[in-house]
């Protein structure tokens, strides 16, 4: 029979390493963290894809060689040559039937396109469709048992969520870095036309174009498209096309192989505190129909000056830029309803788009006049008019600079104004201000900037 100091020493020595050993519970909550991450990679990778495509670029021969000079003018290569120039992304399946999302910079232009899955298996490409106004691709391969990517709401997304990025960054397979969601509806980047990205600080690198953007939950609500850098590698700050947005291409590109877009022909503005006190009304979520075009679908179909829009289709309207993105990938000719108030009263408004492409022309001879005056100009942004100290409810373009010795600089145009009407019609975006330019007549327009700390002043600016 052990005595009673024995049987301490027997519990001493089996369940003290217990109570050492014993995980915190910060330990164990960061070990089910780094599971998640795990099973997130596992799940992931496998709908992750290589993508390998060819262009066939010409090289013309400089005017005079070596071998002419020693051997003579027969040596002389008159014909330029061509060669295959290789570029590698990422992109990911979307259906079983082989749909594949990607950049658009990444398949530009290729003639030929071969994908490879994370099982070793190699599929030759068709390109279904490109929108480089969003930066968005639609290839396809053919095979079977294909993984597919579970797709999330990029809507639903919140700032200081975790964010996962996948893709083959500089052609190392499979890669997988993590970070958050630092900013949502990034506008004003200079990517592309349009613009709503996911700002993420997950590291994203060259060959990361394309891959998918992926939530806790191990679902895709975004496409990696971009980095911000001065170095040209990372430096914490990437930005990803939303997943809503890649499927509204999606769907265009197989029905018709490009985007058709839509506008309504109004002219929009963020409402502000200040300007929902001008109003009369409580602070709302919405946005202010500065003017509404003529012969528009939005004249067509009722709406005014001073309305405003609060849902789009049921879903809130969101920002200027968000309603402008979402407008524009409707196929022409759909009835969309517009939840509006006026005059304190809650309205619905069914409106007809109607096509952005027979703008295109005008829309291309309206960016030449602007470039031709020198005038680099920008939509206001939060940051922008922080930066300039400019009054919250003040709505118009920043002009970022002017080419000296332009027209616009003889006339006295300077970076830091704000352009707030052209032609007495106010402008808050760039498609605005190029459309008054192209229903300008003769050589001249007038003007009428905002100075910082100077205050209003009409200008004119020469067309011509």
């Amino acid at each position: 029979m052990k005595t009673l100091q024995q049987i301490y020493l027997i519990a001493c020595t089996t369940l003290l390493p217990l109570i050492v050993y014993a995980e915190s519970p910060e330990v164990a909550t960061l070990r089910e963290t780094g599971r998640a991450f795990t099973r997130i990679a596992r799940e992931g990778t496998p709908a992750v894809v290589s993508i390998r495509a060819e262009q066939e670029v010409s090289h013309r021969p400089p005017d005079f060689s070596p071998f002419e000079f020693f051997f003579g003018p027969q040596y002389r290569q008159r014909q330029p040559s061509r060669r295959l120039q290789l570029s590698q992304g990422s992109g990911f399946i979307v259906s079983e039937d082989g749909y594949i999302l990607t950049n658009n910079h990444v398949i530009n232009d290729a003639q030929s396109i071969v994908v490879t899955l994370k099982d070793g298996r190699e599929f030759p490409a068709e390109l279904v469709g490109t929108d480089p106004e969003t930066e968005i691709a639609l290839i396809r391969i053919a095979g079977e048992n294909l993984p597919v990517a579970r797709l999330g709401d990029s809507d639903a997304i919140e700032v200081g969520e975790w964010a996962i990025a996948i893709g083959n960054p500089f052609g190392l397979q499979e890669t997988v870095t993590a970070g958050i969601i630092s900013a949502k509806g990034r506008t004003q980047v200079g990517i592309t036309d349009f613009e709503n990205f996911i700002q993420t600080d997950a590291a994203i690198n060259p060959g990361n174009s394309g891959g998918p953007l992926l939530n806790i939950d191990g679902e895709v609500i975004g496409i990696n498209t971009a980095i911000f850098t001065r170095s040209g590698g990372y430096m914490g700050i990437g930005f990803a096309i939303p997943i809503n947005m890649a499927v509204e291409v999606k769907q265009a590109l197989i029905q018709d192989g490009r985007v058709h877009r839509s506008l309504i022909g109004i002219f929009l503005q963020e409402l502000t505190p200040e300007l929902a006190t001008g109003f009369g009304i409580d602070p709302v979520d919405g946005i202010i129909i500065a003017q509404v075009g003529e012969d528009s679908a939005g004249q067509e179909a009722g709406l005014q000056d001073g309305d405003i829009v609060l849902e789009l289709n049921g879903r809130p309207a969101g920002s200027v830029a968000d309603f402008r993105n979402r407008v524009a990938v409707i196929r022409p000719g759909t009835e969309i309803t517009l939840t509006i108030l006026r005059d304190g009263e809650r309205m619905e408004i069914p409106v007809v788009t109607r096509a952005r492409d027979v703008l295109q022309e005008d829309v291309t001879s309206d960016t030449r006049r602007r470039e031709a005056s020198g005038l680099n100009v920008a939509e206001l942004t939060p940051e922008l008019r922080q930066q300039l100290q400019l009054p919250r409810d003040l709505a118009g373009l920043v002009i970022l600079d002017v080419e000296a010795n332009s027209p616009a600089w003889r006339s006295g145009f300077r970076g830091g104004m704000v352009i707030l009407s052209v032609n007495r019609q106010a402008v808050t975006s760039i498609e605005e201000f190029d459309g008054v330019l192209s229903r300008a007549e003769g050589n001249q327009a007038l003007v009428l900037v905002h100075i910082p700390r100077r205050g209003r002043l009409f200008m004119t600016l020469p067309l011509e």
